[in-house]
């Protein structure tokens, strides 16, 4: 699947990809809509009814990620009710072993993820997954989302690296799409990013259901 003689840095997201999404989509999906019902008057459907347009419009936008930015939205401390559901945050399936036989390797080892810092420190502090990494990128801090075509110019201005000897993996197919044209070789997609849900379909892609996979 993968030739690891050719290849010198391995990019890896974080949500869906390292950790089960399972997390993030009960905190959108049913925590914030419940809290802002709570807080507005209104009862679940109503808010959902309202919320769920809203994220939708924000969808491969930087806002999307951003944690002040739906703060300052919905009138609700994001981080804050985050940390209140830390206890979901996990890892997925054969996570570890495959970044220890990454490291085993000797590859270059880069975290990048459009996680807003605040989230971002959360799940470090959950997990200690942070030590695996020789580098970790956080889209805020470009401005720009990993599905922008400008995002992969501007990593490798700061993460230098050749794309024909890089791997990326991720369970956006957007974000895979926008890696795949600026060149990088070997674009993989988590077919289960969540383990509460079915996988998904595989696309035309390198496609795998857990990190089990690469390590074959």
């Amino acid at each position: 699947m993968i030739d690891w003689d050719t290849i010198e840095t391995v990019f890896l997201d974080m949500d869906g990809t390292l950790l089960d999404l399972n997390f993030d989509n009960h905190f959108w999906c049913e925590f914030v809509p419940q809290r802002y019902a709570e807080k507005n008057g209104l009862t679940l459907s109503e808010s959902k009814r309202e919320l769920v347009p809203r994220f939708k419009a924000m969808e491969g936008k930087i806002e999307w990620y951003c944690l002040d930015h739906w703060s300052r939205e919905l009138d609700l401390d994001i981080a804050d009710l985050k940390s209140e559901i830390s206890g979901l945050i996990a890892l997925l399936p054969h996570v570890v072993e495959f970044l220890e036989s990454v490291r085993a390797r000797g590859k270059r080892l880069v975290l990048v993820t459009n996680a807003h810092r605040d989230s971002l420190g959360l799940k470090m502090e959950r997990t200690a997954l942070n030590r695996f990494f020789d580098q970790i990128i956080c889209a805020h801090d470009f401005g720009i989302p990993k599905e922008d075509a400008r995002f992969w110019s501007r990593l490798n201005e700061i993460e230098p690296f050749q794309a024909e000897m890089t791997v990326m993996a991720d369970d956006s197919l957007a974000v895979l799409r926008s890696a795949e044209r600026y060149g990088i070789r070997y674009c993989v997609a988590v077919l289960k990013p969540d383990s509460k849900q079915p996988a998904r379909v595989a696309s035309d892609l390198l496609a795998i259901n857990d990190f089990r996979e690469l390590m074959d």
